[in-house]
């Protein structure tokens, strides 16, 4: 089944919001930028909220810093002005931010928390990435800290902690050692679910304002089903 937008103008979850930036938690379904689906972006309709909620006349400016993959929910923030986008696309491309995600699996790995290290090779007619466990030709080396966190019947919650931001980079790394992620057919999941979403989501996000040069930290809720609830 097709994941449908399902953030609007009003019912758009915003996490936090000052003259410079405003951080969503995007649904499952939301897809962050345009593409050729045609679909209205979440920057879109940041946007719309925006325009609304200040009473705009004019066009209201908005600056993608990063993206999260359509099926996954979680943490994304926008730069409210030009002057801070720059500054804030610095601060992701050097690592400068500490990214905590949550990725329930249908397998508990075989150690309780370990560090995972592969070469990823996008390919981007399937738009997929295959991990290596050794550098390849046309590879990209990717780092994340994991650690079990809770136990279910049927499934486990891990906790990652992002070092590296590649392409499908949790879900390419965590099937590669058996753990695939809930619901993700592209990467070995016995069944999809429902409603088209994946049980990844950015958990929590800290890094320097890059204006008032203090820490910030963000935190956001999953997504309300029975198998993230079971967690909380």
């Amino acid at each position: 089944m097709a994941i449908k937008i399902r953030s609007s103008a009003k019912n758009l979850q915003v996490l936090f919001e000052d003259n410079h930036i405003i951080v969503i938690n995007k649904r499952p379904g939301d897809i962050v930028q345009g593409d050729k689906t045609g679909d209205t972006p979440l920057s879109e309709v940041v946007k719309k909220y925006l325009k609304i909620k200040y009473d705009k006349p004019g066009n209201v400016y908005l600056g993608v810093v990063h993206r999260l993959d359509r099926p996954t929910s979680g943490i994304v923030v926008f730069a409210k002005t030009s002057k801070v986008l720059p500054r804030l696309n610095k601060l992701f491309s050097e690592g400068k931010t500490q990214k905590i995600y949550w990725a329930m699996v249908d397998k508990v790995p075989d150690n309780k928390e370990d560090t995972l290290i592969h070469w990823l090779v996008r390919n981007s007619k399937q738009n997929k990435s295959y991990a290596h466990k050794r550098e390849v030709s046309g590879s990209k080396r990717a780092l994340l800290e994991y650690k079990l966190h809770t136990k279910l019947d049927n499934y486990f919650l891990l906790e990652i902690n992002l070092k590296t931001g590649r392409h499908h980079q949790i879900r390419a790394q965590l099937a590669a050692i058996g753990s695939t992620i809930k619901g993700d057919l592209k990467y070995g999941a016995a069944r999809s679910n429902k409603d088209g979403s994946i049980h990844l989501h950015s958990r929590s996000l800290t890094f320097e304002h890059p204006i008032k040069k203090q820490l910030i930290e963000f935190t956001a809720p999953a997504p309300n089903d029975p198998i993230w609830n079971a967690c909380l």
